[in-house]
């Protein structure tokens, strides 16, 4: 005698969404995607358990932040890494470059670093010779950090070299492509900005 929880109707199938895109196959499987598919794969698959969320907002989130990982390492390893330093090593070398003198505190809200991580980075860079320590003029207990005349050599080259770099990634775009992105981008970081349930590094 049949079983008639085997011929019971399951719950239905929802409806396919319109903003995730169909898979190039049958299978929906993890087997090829990578990195920056995964995307593809993780609205698919996350609206398919969780029917409801708001996929636009799933998509947008994550090409950010993937997009955002494979520049900085491709930056690192093609501009930075050989000049021996980390992009972190640079997002402080930059600030000093950019702002002059700086006490930690300082640098770590402009470069998005903790201030033991600053604290850290500029031990490493002081043993290269790119950063120099010195009292600060306004509190005792408080360290400036300064680029060395090496430091700024070494910044000035390697802003031509990642420079260059930034072009190849923009390529992808045309100017009105990249007009649109920019402010898109500034409009989210405004919006960042003025958000307090948004966390920030201390």
């Amino acid at each position: 005698m049949p079983d008639p929880a085997a011929t019971r109707p399951g719950p239905p199938t929802p409806p396919p969404d319109p903003d995730v895109p169909a898979g190039r196959g049958a299978s929906d499987g993890p087997d090829g995607v990578d990195f920056l598919s995964f995307v593809d794969f993780a609205v698919r698959r996350a609206a398919a358990r969780q029917p409801g969320i708001d996929t636009h907002a799933l998509r947008m989130v994550l090409l950010l932040n993937r997009v955002s990982n494979v520049v900085t390492y491709d930056m690192e390893s093609a501009v930075h890494r050989p000049h021996g330093w980390t992009w972190s090593g640079f997002r402080l070398l930059n600030v000093l470059w950019l702002a002059g003198p700086t006490e930690g505190k300082r640098i770590a809200e402009m470069s998005g670093m903790s201030r033991a991580a600053i604290s850290s980075l500029a031990n490493t860079l002081e043993k290269q010779g790119l950063v120099a320590r010195e009292p600060s003029a306004h509190d005792g207990r408080a360290v400036t950090l300064r680029l060395t005349a090496q430091g700024e050599a070494a910044l000035a080259d390697t802003y031509r070299e990642q420079n260059a770099r930034e072009r190849r990634w923009a390529d992808a775009l045309t100017p009105d492509e990249r007009e649109t992105l920019t402010a898109l981008l500034g409009k989210i970081a405004q919006h960042a900005a003025t958000r307090d349930w948004v966390r920030r590094r201390d």
